[in-house]
Parts: structure tokens; C-alpha cells; sequence
């Protein structure tokens, strides 16, 4: 059974850095596809982030592109996510989300969340 933790959220102001961390375990296949998604009180799920490890490859939401980084530990499937510059509008829970195998389009396995609040 694949299992997704998240740690790594908490408070900073504005302009500072925080890295979350995604643990995934049971994972049957030899590549991994994991994603980090947000979502605000009030407002829709955001993809902010995606990392594949054919390639391996990653792609951002505009909104936090050149501010953020995806990466994956080479010995172990734990995805980061760097958060630098951060913002006020960067506040909310953030999700990492696997697929069961990249070839798939959905994300199956969901961590529990973890919160992300930037003061101003």
C-alpha cells in the first residue's frame, strides 16, 4: 500500500523560505510521478509543482515559477519542494499527491496536508 507524508509547513514572513518534504512508500514501480497542490480556504486545488523521474522532468504553475523548486533525493522517493520568496498569497495547505505509475493521469495516493502561512 503506497503511503504519502508530508512535513515541513509552519509560519514565515513574507520573503522567506520554507521546504516541505513528501515521503512515498510502497511505491511498486520503478519511476515515481509526484506533485505538490495547494489549496486556500475559499478556493480551488492549485498544482503548483510536478516532478517525473523519466527524465527526470518537472514543470510549475505560473504562479510560483522561479520561486519554487521540485526535487527528488536521488536514494530515496522523497520529494522537496523549495518555497522561496515566499508570499501572503502562498498561504494554504499544501499536498503532495503520487500517481500509481507515471503512465497514469490521475493522482491516486493523497498525503494528509500540510499547512503554509506567510505573514505580511
Amino acid at each position: 500500500q503506497v503511503q504519502v507524508v508530508e512535513s515541513g509547513g509552519g509560519s514565515v514572513q513574507a520573503g522567506g523560505s520554507l521546504r516541505l518534504s513528501c515521503s512515498v512508500s510502497g511505491y511498486a514501480y520503478p519511476g515515481i510521478c509526484v506533485a505538490w497542490f495547494r489549496q486556500a480556504p475559499g478556493k480551488a486545488r492549485e498544482r503548483i509543482a510536478y516532478f517525473s523521474s523519466g527524465g527526470p522532468s518537472t514543470d510549475y504553475a505560473d504562479s510560483v515559477k522561479g520561486r519554487f523548486t521540485i526535487s527528488k533525493d536521488h536514494s530515496k522517493n522523497t520529494i522537496y519542494l523549495q518555497m522561496n520568496s515566499l508570499k501572503p498569497e502562498d498561504s494554504a495547505m499544501y499536498y503532495c499527491a503520487a500517481k500509481v505509475a507515471c503512465f497514469y493521469s490521475d493522482f491516486r495516493y493523497w498525503g494528509q496536508g500540510t499547512q503554509v502561512t506567510v505573514s505580511s
